[in-house]
């Protein structure tokens, strides 16, 4: 039976088998929208024609995609106000860190359309000497249909990224926004659609819940990118896995700072505190741990203690950082907090008693003991464990330990890059925070637990493109390498020759043949 009358709950849902997704005004927990269910039936009938579309996008070639993708940008530029809005009701951020979500997509749009040629583009490689008369290339082809599950805490950057790379290599895509921020995922569909109206089924939106993403991955799909939690892209990969499509997975994150003995402390204090509670802690690159060397730790604690303490918390134009959205992580944040408190930390700034029912206060544990859950599992909140260390190798260890591998921060003063090219993770910034997710040239993904495959950057356009390699004949050869009816002794003659070739590289004489 269909309910047709759905209890609003304050994330926003109404439970699975619902015929309408509900969301909410995070401010004040009023019903804002209501937005249609899509089942197994509008799947199918979206990848259809989404695949009726791919081909004639990819035979645009590059230019005519990227005249689409600018005026796609320009859409954006002047609707940014309206996606800000929508961002800020129904995920809760601040409207000016809404912003800069919108800033964000135009920034990689931009690179898009600068640099999908000159890296999807047709590439000659070098002749093999054993087949001389063959000129080789690779051509880099689009799957045909991406989908695209996206999450609740940045509802346009981190779907918006992907879904750009993939229309840029020649796909279309679908999107499947998260059920607490749809009307984010409607509304950069719209501004595709009134922007390339020729090509209007190259992005849609599908809106649901997890049965949507099911359905959407049985519908047929090319690729899947999906962005969430561990648990859920280990199933999100198993289902994919049935028909071998392939999966670009980003997930949780266990971000660890080093402060090193020889860091600036004002500058670090600085950056980790808006590393740590920025997007109120929800973002799988927040940092979640610091690890102070013992020679500055007690120091580096009183300046991120004074600093932390001034995080504006609210839904106003003055708020720094708004309310928890998903009202399922609030009990994570405060088990995170008892767990560390109850094995020994102190907390400086906040504590349990900061975890509301709809707002979290930051909160700075000193003293945390490295198995504690705020240690080794992502809390999703505005907190940040403080783990005293001996020197910057313990760490590195502490980091290397972990089961993620995504991003991570190091600040010192004359070893920054040596220390960060021993963390086992995707990412690090260096004396600054979370930088390598604003700047769309840098390749974005991690390791481990945190998943696999890449977005933006080279490597995030060539996730949304396969390799397809060429080989041509220029003329005949000497005598073919690919036919039987060789010459008697051509191949241990051609042999001899490359043997007595590598050897003279060496220095050494030529060896006998025969």
């Amino acid at each position: 039976m269909i309910n047709n009358t759905p209890t609003v709950t304050r994330d926003g849902v109404i439970g699975q088998n619902g015929s309408q997704v509900v969301t909410v005004d995070q401010a004040t927990g009023a019903e804002f929208a209501r937005y249609p269910v899509a089942g197994k039936e509008e799947a199918v009938a979206a990848v259809a024609a989404a695949r009726s579309s791919a081909g004639p996008w990819w035979d645009l070639g590059f230019e005519g995609r990227a005249e689409r993708l600018r005026a796609w940008r320009r859409e954006i530029a002047v609707g940014g106000e309206e996606g800000a809005a929508l961002i800020h009701t129904e995920n809760g951020k601040p409207l000016d860190e809404a912003r800069v979500e919108v800033l964000g997509i135009l920034e990689h749009v931009q690179y898009a359309v600068e640099n999908a040629e000159r890296v999807l583009g047709r590439r000659e490689v070098p002749d093999s000497p054993t087949v001389p008369n063959q000129r080789a290339w690779v051509e880099y082809q689009p799957y045909g249909v991406v989908g695209v599950i996206g999450p609740w805490n940045f509802p346009l950057l981190t779907p918006g990224a992907i879904l750009i790379e993939a229309i840029a290599a020649g796909n279309a895509a679908i999107l499947k926004p998260s059920q607490i921020t749809p009307g984010v995922g409607e509304w950069i569909v719209r501004t595709w659609q009134r922007a390339v109206p020729d090509f209007p089924n190259v992005l849609q939106c599908l809106n649901g819940f997890g049965a949507t993403g099911g359905a959407l991955i049985e519908a047929g799909l090319n690729k899947l990118a999906f962005t969430g939690s561990v648990a859920t892209g280990k199933t999100v990969a198993a289902q994919c896995a049935q028909t071998l499509t392939p999966v670009l997975l980003e997930l949780g994150g266990k971000d660890g700072v080093i402060v090193a003995e020889d860091a600036d402390l004002d500058e670090a204090a600085r950056h980790v505190v808006w590393g740590a509670m920025q997007n109120t802690g929800h973002g799988c690159i927040s940092l979640e741990v610091a690890y102070v060397a013992e020679s500055v730790h007690d120091e580096f604690v009183e300046k991120i203690s004074d600093l932390a303490k001034q995080v504006r918390v609210g839904s106003d134009e003055d708020a720094e950082i708004g309310p928890v959205p998903l009202p399922t992580q609030i009990p994570i944040i405060r088990e995170h907090i008892q767990d560390a408190l109850d094995r020994g930390a102190t907390a400086t700034v906040g504590g349990v008693e900061a975890v509301g029912e709809r707002y979290v206060a930051p909160t700075i544990l000193v003293g945390v003991s490295p198995d504690s859950l705020a240690v080794t599992e992502e809390t999703f909140g505005p907190t940040l464990a403080v783990v005293k260390v001996a020197d910057t190798e313990e760490a590195i260890a502490h980091i290397n330990g972990g089961r993620y591998g995504l991003g991570s921060a190091v600040f010192s003063r004359d070893r920054g890059e040596a220390i960060a090219r021993q963390l086992h993770v995707g990412m690090t910034s260096i004396n600054d925070a979370l930088v390598f997710s604003i700047n769309p040239a840098v390749p974005f993904g991690g390791r481990g637990d945190s998943g696999y495959g890449r977005k933006q950057g080279e490597e995030g356009l060539r996730e949304f493109a396969y390799p397809h390699s060429f080989t041509a004949k220029t003329g005949p050869a000497q005598f073919s390498a690919t036919t039987f009816g060789r010459p008697a002794g051509a191949m241990a003659g051609a042999l001899a020759g490359v043997r007595n070739r590598i050897l003279a590289e060496d220095g050494e004489k030529a060896a006998p043949t025969g």
